[in-house]
């Protein structure tokens, strides 16, 4: 399982992700540059969190027109796994591969806790998982929305993968850290190979960072 991490300019969550593939899940791991225009020889693909051009316009914004983002297209359409993670999710919104935008937070404030994820949809991702998961946040502009339509649409196709709710699974404002439409904390594109999300997996890999939760997640690259 070769697992290609995408270095660009800010990304300073790459190396979390790459030490959590390579060190705890044992995947072959490999930093590609976002100059690069190939992916060829991977079997999937990270866009990791962090700050990408400094988050200048909007998060992901600069970042989704990297030469390499082509190449995550014709990857994704392939069916192959793709992962945002935070900023890597604002790339994918950005680039048009995943729907809905992500904005700023509703206190307008950074936002740096553990939260609960209900796993939701039958992808890849979540098929078979059960009860809550406690996954990190850091985020400024991690409000997921869309036009009314879109979110039911979603809804209605099973691709919203995680929520944010209560330890007990409980969907409600309370447990909705950022204002995020219908809770929504990932989604996946229409034929379930890609994943965006908020919360970090990769910091949620062991006990000594208080939770193997995002193993669940990450182990999920390798189908």
């Amino acid at each position: 399982m070769r697992v290609a991490v995408i270095k660009t300019p800010g990304s300073n969550c790459d190396q979390d992700a790459f030490f959590a593939l390579s060190g705890v899940c044992g995947f072959q791991t490999k930093y590609v540059w976002h100059k690069e225009i190939s992916l060829e020889g991977f079997d999937a693909v990270v866009l990791p969190g962090g700050f990408t051009y400094g988050d200048y316009l909007r998060g992901g914004a600069i970042a989704a027109v990297s030469p390499i983002v082509s190449e995550v297209k014709r990857f994704a359409m392939e069916g192959k796994p793709v992962l945002g993670i935070c900023n890597g999710f604002q790339v994918l919104t950005e680039a048009g591969i995943l729907p809905g935008a992500l904005v700023k937070n509703s206190g307008q404030k950074f936002i740096c806790k553990d939260v609960f994820l209900k796993p939701e949809g039958k992808s890849q991702w979540t098929a078979g998982l059960e009860g809550t998961l406690r996954i990190p946040i850091a985020h400024n502009e991690g409000r997921f929305v869309a036009e009314e339509e879109e979110i039911s649409r979603l809804e209605g196709e099973g691709r919203v993968a995680f929520r944010y709710s209560s330890a007990q699974g409980e969907i409600g404002s309370l447990s909705n850290p950022n204002g995020a439409m219908a809770n929504i904390a990932g989604v996946t594109n229409e034929r379930g190979n890609v994943l965006g999300m908020m919360p970090h997996p990769e910091r949620a890999t062991s006990n000594l960072l208080g939770g193997e939760d995002g193993l669940k997640i990450l182990e999920r690259l390798a189908g």
